[in-house]
């Protein structure tokens, strides 16, 4: 069918910011003697499918344009097809691209990594729970972080990151422990009450709070991050440690590398990419090695 790029856009990302990262993209391309087909969906059920009409036509690369839940929307896909990645961050927080250096602010630059990028394979998140399995790229939360994923979703202002920070400050106002038995590496399950899980493949969520601090998409290994029951004052104290990456060194914080999490509570959520993935009992596993991304060269 010939040698092309197919370029899949989410034109909704970003409060519309999408529309105009793919139009940028594909001309940058076009302006390299690209041939490029260009896709744009309308929901995300028409960007599963137009996904699948792009990779059945066999592109040697496939540039998605929107944010992480845009890319994780279409894994399965992805994981199928084994289709090298360049990714367009067009989304609100974008942490994907920021874990692996992508350039945020040039959509034409990322673009034309679909040319001139390296491959590195990364790892892909798993959930399996109640509703389902279902696919993640960077932190897994469970508890408060995802029930202020929950919040940011339903806000309509302001835009970006300031939405997340507002919904953290709603959330804070409401915030209760939760009843969390916790197995990892498939250990005897225990009670670890708490106010939050955080599982990363990669370190950050919110548009750079760096959660699971040191956390690797190629390493093979999930990031547990298990803040205890906390009441307000102290949650408030923690946050710029957060904001820092320092909140490991704080004793109502503990800390592991594992293959395996499995995580249970009542009214347990869980949210990853900016997307409810869980809910109820949920068990978290690694896909190793499972895509591959077109990374800049000195990356």
């Amino acid at each position: 069918m010939g040698e092309h790029i197919a370029v899949l856009a989410n034109p909704f990302a970003g409060k519309g910011r999408g529309a105009h990262a793919a139009a940028t993209a594909v001309e940058r391309l076009r302006a390299e003697g690209v041939e490029v087909r260009a896709y744009a969906g309308a929901s995300p059920e028409d960007t599963v499918r137009l996904a699948a009409h792009a990779l059945s036509e066999k592109p040697s690369a496939l540039v998605v344009v929107g944010g992480d839940g845009t890319l994780s929307g279409i894994l399965e896909l992805l994981i199928r097809h084994a289709v090298p990645i360049a990714l367009v961050a067009a989304g609100t927080g974008n942490d994907l691209a920021r874990a692996l250096d992508l350039p945020r602010d040039d959509p034409g630059a990322a673009a034309l990594l679909a040319v001139r990028g390296t491959p590195r394979t990364i790892d892909v998140g798993e959930v399996r729970s109640d509703i389902g399995t279902r696919l993640f790229l960077t932190v897994a939360a469970l508890g408060f972080d995802a029930r202020v994923s929950e919040r940011t979703n339903r806000l309509r202002w302001p835009r970006g990151v300031l939405r997340y920070y507002l919904a953290l400050l709603i959330e804070l106002a409401r915030l209760r422990p939760m009843a969390f038995r916790l197995s990892i590496d498939e250990e005897t399950p225990r009670g670890a009450p708490g106010t939050l899980i955080a599982v990363g493949n990669t370190a950050s969520y919110g548009g750079g709070m760096p959660v699971c601090v040191g956390a690797e998409a190629d390493d093979g290994l999930l990031d547990v991050v298990h803040v205890r029951s906390i009441g307000r004052l102290r949650l408030i104290r923690l946050f710029p440690s957060l904001l820092s990456g320092r909140h490991l060194e704080r004793r109502e914080v503990s800390h592991r590398r594992a293959h395996s999490v499995a995580v249970s509570a009542p009214g347990l959520v869980v949210y990853a990419d900016g997307e409810r993935v869980g809910a109820g009992t949920a068990t978290i596993r690694l896909r190793p090695a499972a895509i591959t991304m077109l990374m800049p060269s000195e990356a």
